[in-house]
Formats: C-alpha cells, sequence, structure tokens
C-alpha cells in the first residue's frame, strides 16, 4: 500500500518526464533534510520506500513520533544527484504533511496529559490520502476511529432519518454484520442517548452535547449499560478537551486533528557531490 502510494505521489510529479534529467552529467551526491520548525516527525516508514524506490539510500537520525527542534538535521540522502532532485519536493512534501498532522496531535495530548481517555481522527480525510493522514494520527500519539464504511457500523443523525425503529434496525443488523463488528449510534442529547443503549448500541457517541450532559450520560452508562462505549464529539478544542475528558467517556474525537494542522517547515541541501 505505501509503494502503491509513494510511485503515484512521484508520478503526479515527474508527469511525461524530469527535465532537468534530460540535461548535464549526473553526480553521486549527497543531502541533508533540515527541520525548520519545532514539532514532531512523521512520513519515515513513506519517504524510505520513495528512496529504495529510486536507488537512494538515506539514513534517518529520527523515528517517527520524536520531537524535533530548529535546525535539526533529521536524514541524510545520498545516490544520483538527478534521483535526489527528482524525489526532492515528494520527500518534502510527505514529512511536512505527516508531522503537521503528528504535531497538532501531540499538542491535544499534551493537555490530556495522564488522561486514560483515548484520542481519535474521524473520516475528515483529503480524498486519496485517508491511510496516510491516519498514519500521522497515530505517530503523534492518537488512535484512529473507523477507516471507513466497512469497518464499524456507524449509524449517523442522516442515517436516523431513514430509520423507522432503530431497535429494530439494529436487531437486524446483528444479523447480516459480521459478528466483530460494532455498531455506533450518535446522539446529541440525554435522551437519545439513553435510548440509544436500549436498543443495543455498542458505542453511543454523544454529538454537540454539553459537558454536563455527557457527564450524566456518563453515569446512565455506569448504572445501567456499563458495556457501553462512550465518545464525545464537536466543538472540541484544546481549551476545553480536558473538560471533556473529566467526564468519564472513553475517547474523544476530533476532525480537527487533521484538517486543522499545519505542515512543518523542512527543506533539503545537497552536501556534496562527485561527478560519476
Amino acid at each position: 500500500m505505501i509503494k502503491k502510494f509513494v510511485k503515484k505521489a512521484l508520478e503526479e510529479d515527474i508527469g511525461r518526464g524530469d527535465l532537468f534529467s534530460l540535461v548535464g552529467k549526473d553526480s553521486f551526491a549527497s543531502a541533508n533534510i533540515i527541520c525548520k520548525d519545532e514539532g514532531v516527525f512523521a512520513g519515515k516508514s513513506y519517504v524510505k520506500a520513495l528512496c529504495k524506490m529510486n536507488k537512494l539510500d538515506i539514513k534517518f537520525y529520527f523515528q517517527d513520533g520524536d520531537s524535533l527542534k530548529k535546525g535539526d538535521i533529521v536524514a541524510i540522502i545520498e545516490g544520483k544527484s538527478k534521483n535526489i532532485l527528482m524525489c526532492e519536493r515528494v520527500i518534502l512534501n510527505l514529512m511536512q504533511h505527516a508531522s503537521g498532522i503528528a504535531t497538532n496531535v501531540a499538542s491535544y495530548k499534551s493537555v490530556l496529559q495522564g488522561s486514560l481517555v483515548k484520542l481519535l481522527d474521524t473520516r475528515k480525510t483529503r480524498p486519496h490520502l485517508r491511510i496516510f493522514e491516519k498514519y500521522a494520527i497515530r505517530c503523534g500519539g492518537g488512535n484512529n476511529h473507523r477507516m471507513g464504511l466497512d469497518d464499524c457500523l456507524m449509524i449517523k443523525d442522516t442515517h436516523l432519518k431513514t430509520i423507522d425503529d432503530l431497535k429494530i434496525f439494529i436487531q437486524e443488523a446483528r444479523e447480516k454484520l459480521p459478528f466483530t463488528c460494532k455498531i455506533e449510534v450518535e446522539c446529541e442529547d440525554v435522551d437519545f442517548a439513553q435510548f440509544a443503549m436500549k436498543c443495543g448500541a455498542d458505542i453511543v457517541m454523544c454529538d454537540n452535547m454539553s459537558v454536563e450532559d455527557i457527564a450524566t450520560v456518563v453515569q446512565i452508562k455506569k448504572n445501567d449499560f456499563p458495556h457501553v462505549l462512550l465518545e464525545a464529539s464537536g466543538n472540541i478544542t484544546k481549551e476545553n478537551i480536558i473538560a471533556y475528558a473529566q467526564t468519564g467517556v472513553d475517547a474523544i474525537s476530533s476532525g480537527s486533528l487533521i484538517h486543522q494542522a499545519v505542515w512543518l517547515d523542512f527543506s533539503m541541501k545537497i552536501t556534496h557531490k562527485v561527478v560519476i
């Protein structure tokens, strides 16, 4: 999967061919990849695969999840200069994008330090980049929610508008879905959260509910539905996330972990070349 992804990323940039490679002589070169920001590193697995595919040797000085500071040399690349230059932008894009997400996640995790609540991403990912972006979430210390529509049945508000009887629907789903598949129901108030638990939901998402209401749902779950998992979501920020975590929910999800992440800045500098 990673090989296919980086191959397509490079093909997108090369187009019909790298024009620079048509001119001049090739050489053996080495290059440093330098961090120009502070944050958390991610992207190693993808960059490593891209370099191997293009016969470039790369030595990393940092692992996914490590902290970076401005000026750090993240990696050294050696190989044919034209191959290095051809891959330069894709390598940097992969690192910048993944590290930006990982850094954003780590900033949320720092607020939650000491809490057992899981920090989850969502399906608010860029088209064709879901696996890559969710990998970056893990590098930052977060956890993945479902990868897609095929690994958990999540009944959102829009789905609920098409369902006549939630209890019967969940019963029918149990007969058709794999034994290991969980069913999650999105709820916008305390009464419906309690109803969803009575109908047989495995997970209840408290969506856009107040901290006080979620605390009430947690108490209902503890008293009558201890097997149900609770997830808080909707308008949760670094400023208020600890209050939601303290309600006793099992997880907190936020699309902003990905769509509000800012890329980290990296650069590549050629340090040595020898004409072949």
